[in-house]
């Protein structure tokens, strides 16, 4: 059976003091970018102590990478430093804006799916992958509003994106299926589309069910229905490293974790119904041998 290529969980400040005095059980680790530039004291030597164990993801928020205000260069000579500093494995950011007219919304607003807005994201993405000195991983945001014009359809506009700025992509299961939930697409068919050789990780986490449509808040375990999403990929991609989110009604760290072990249980169920690929499979370009813990992707 195929090698997994690893499990781990999102940092939380509430659970600093307990990982500062343990090893980390898993073999990622993906930390909120904006929580951990610039500081000093237990956030840094969090990262200091989590990268001996794990591989180390940087996760932004505040590229708004689809916006038209000129990117904060401070911003990004911070966040090379600090990608440098700790061997980051991969950046990520997502695929949005989140800032209008310098005021940073402290949110992820959804792009128009033209080819005016992709040509931009392109433009935006090859300039902040120039500024970092490496290739930024691109996140699906779940949505709950649509444009009234579009000229295709989210994982094509992504799929192209990500072939013509050279970028890799983390793929939100949850943000899929919430997505589809709340516009009736099928989520199936928008994994398909996403191309696999680009698919760097994966993220899952909880929603909420408000009745007229869900929303991705990290609040509560990975339902039913996502773990059956997560399966699906795992059958059609392979192994991908996979974190699990987890925001809002935070447990604790034990459980987190269980979460996470939880997460290996259904992807051994995926690829044992799913033979390896062989060297010829064009999905195996993704099984690259990844980096040891600490060690910057190339």
């Amino acid at each position: 059976m195929m090698e997994s290529a690893g499990h781990g969980v999102s940092l939380k400040a509430a659970h600093y003091a307990e990982l500062l005095a343990r090893a980390v059980p898993v073999t990622w680790a993906e930390g909120v970018t904006e929580n951990f530039l610039g500081r000093g004291g237990r956030p840094s030597a969090v990262l200091e102590h989590v990268r001996r164990d794990a591989r180390v993801i940087l996760h932004g928020v505040s590229m708004s990478l689809g916006g038209l205000d000129p990117f904060d260069p401070d911003y990004f000579r911070a966040l090379r430093a600090l990608s440098q500093r700790i061997e980051a494995t991969f950046v990520s950011d997502h695929i949005c804006f989140g800032s209008v007219g310098g005021h940073n919304g402290h949110d992820l607003w959804p792009l128009p799916l033209t080819e005016e807005c992709l040509n931009h994201m392109v433009s935006r993405v090859l300039e902040a992958q120039d500024r970092l000195g490496r290739q930024v991983v691109l996140e699906n945001v779940s949505s709950y509003v649509q444009y009234r014009q579009s000229e295709m359809s989210e994982p094509e506009f992504i799929a192209t994106l990500l072939q013509q700025a050279d970028a890799g992509m983390l793929l939100d299961v949850n943000n899929v299926y919430v997505s589809a939930q709340n516009f009736g697409f099928d989520a199936r068919k928008y994994i398909d589309v996403i191309p696999v050789e680009r698919v760097r990780y994966l993220h899952l986490a909880g929603h909420a069910d408000l009745g007229t449509h869900l929303l991705d808040n990290h609040g509560a375990p990975v339902c039913d229905a996502v773990w059956d999403l997560y399966e699906y990929t795992i059958a059609r991609m392979g192994s991908i490293p996979t974190i699990v989110e987890w925001d809002s009604h935070l447990p604790t760290l034990e459980g987190l974790l269980s979460e996470s072990a939880r997460a290996q249980e259904h992807e051994q169920r995926a690829l044992q119904a799913k033979p390896a690929p062989s060297p010829s499979d064009p999905d195996a370009s993704l099984h690259m041998s990844l980096p040891s813990p600490g060690a910057p992707a190339t």
